[in-house]
């Protein structure tokens, strides 16, 4: 590999500001700020909105939409632009 050119591949410590959680996970994400881990050292700090430990998605506090109710709700709204060439009686 030719030198200086790779960014600097490091132990960064993310903080999911939605869950309280932190994440200490090698990175190249470059930040000024800095922040005393539980083991003593000091890290690169950054903060997240959202992370796998607060998304609905990966806790399984997801929400189930009904589709049948959004599908009944399309129909009655655009159903009559659909039904133009279709027999009236």
């Amino acid at each position: 590999m030719r030198p200086d050119i790779h960014p600097e591949y490091r132990k960064v410590l993310f903080h999911d500001l939605t869950g309280n959680t932190y994440f200490l996970v090698g990175s190249t994400l470059k930040t000024d700020r800095t922040k005393l881990w539980e083991d003593g050292k000091t890290y690169p700090y950054v903060t997240l909105d959202v992370s796998s430990a607060s998304h609905p998605f990966y806790t399984g506090k997801q929400k189930q939409v009904s589709k049948e109710g959004q599908v009944a709700r399309f129909g009655q709204r655009f159903g009559q632009f659909f039904n133009k060439g279709k027999d009236k009686s």
